[in-house]
């Protein structure tokens, strides 16, 4: 039996309670739903300008690639000890291809993973020298997916919701989130009380009424509120205004260097300080953010729990360059000494 959202029981947030809900981890099973995305990193170093253009000539001394967007969430939740379903699309391509290969080891579980012919595999190209990105080029398919495909997605949604505890949704604007989608999941997902977690596009928020909890981050959440600015009685107004106007359970605000706000259904909130030590990439963190969280309400943590295991998730991330997972060892790590 899957670990389900419970607050009965919860520990208290001391480095020991929290390195619980981490044991609690491979029990946990989480759905990730949403556009997946091939991270391709082009890693060189710069001596000299072109002659062509004023821009820097990058010698090439390595290439990788890594899953991105979705795949990097289902990434996160694996990496952390916990079990995971991925459902997204891919194009009939090179990319496509590549991007199955990078999820190889767990190929058994890839039944979520649609074919659509009609568009391209998302292919992010990101070229980086001497630790800072240079310039990144995308590949992809912004429209929606027809309906045929939706039911794909859906059907395997449904396939999925008896051994789920918690359902992360990952969208990056590239087509599979749609309205249409998004009530279905919520319905499904209400009907076996399943928590529902959005990381979400600023174009798509009204599609998200009824979830659980949405993670924006301050520019995000300022947009979609129509304010401006990124001090703590803005954020706190946003944060505020977008719960009410989805009637989500919580919104969790990630504020980078500034930490992350948290606000609740019963009007309480509170405001955690980064726990980064040095910040060289944000690539990426956004997916580790949900992935924590989502195990940790899946472990039965409650949504502040929740929120602090994230923050030191994020706090490690970003310390890398790429995108990057954190390990369990990692994470009970960060939150130091009882």
């Amino acid at each position: 039996m899957a670990a389900r959202k419970t607050n009965s029981g919860s520990q208290p947030q001391t480095p020991q309670g929290l390195r619980h809900y981490i044991q609690r981890f491979p029990q946990a099973s989480v759905l990730v739903v949403g556009d997946l995305i091939l991270d391709h990193y082009v890693m060189g170093r710069v001596s000299r300008i072109s002659p062509e253009a004023p821009v820097p000539v990058v010698h090439v001394e390595s290439e990788s690639l890594r899953l991105g967007g979705a795949a990097n969430v289902y990434s996160n939740i694996l990496a952390l000890g916990g079990k995971a379903h991925l459902c997204g699309v891919i194009g009939a391509d090179q990319s496509g291809k590549q991007l199955v290969a990078e999820l190889g080891h767990t190929r058994g579980l890839l039944g979520g993973i649609v074919v659509d012919r009609e568009r391209p595999t998302t292919r992010k190209s990101r070229v980086i020298a001497h630790n800072q990105q240079i310039v990144r080029y995308d590949i992809e398919g912004r429209s929606e997916l027809k309906a045929v495909l939706r039911q794909k997605i859906l059907r395997y949604v449904e396939s999925k919701l008896r051994e789920l505890s918690c359902i992360v949704v990952s969208d990056y604007a590239k087509g599979v989130v749609s309205s249409a989608l998004m009530s279905d999941i919520t319905r499904l997902a209400a009907l076996r009380r399943v928590p529902v977690i959005v990381d979400p596009k600023v174009e798509h928020f009204n599609f998200y009424k009824g979830v659980t909890v949405i993670t924006p981050n301050h520019l995000e959440a300022t947009q979609a509120s129509g304010m401006h600015g990124d001090d703590n009685q803005t954020i706190n107004e946003a944060g505020v205004m977008i719960r009410q106007r989805l009637g989500c359970q919580s919104v969790l605000i990630t504020r980078g260097e500034k930490g992350m706000s948290l606000y609740e259904g019963d009007g309480a909130s509170c405001h955690l300080p980064t726990k980064a030590r040095q910040v060289y990439d944000v690539t990426g963190a956004g997916d580790t953010v949900i992935g924590t969280l989502a195990l940790a309400l899946a472990a039965g943590a409650d949504i502040k729990t929740g929120a602090i295991m994230a923050n030191h998730a994020a706090g490690i991330v970003v310390g890398m360059v790429g995108t990057a997972t954190v390990s369990p060892k990692q994470l009970s790590e960060a939150f130091g000494d009882d």
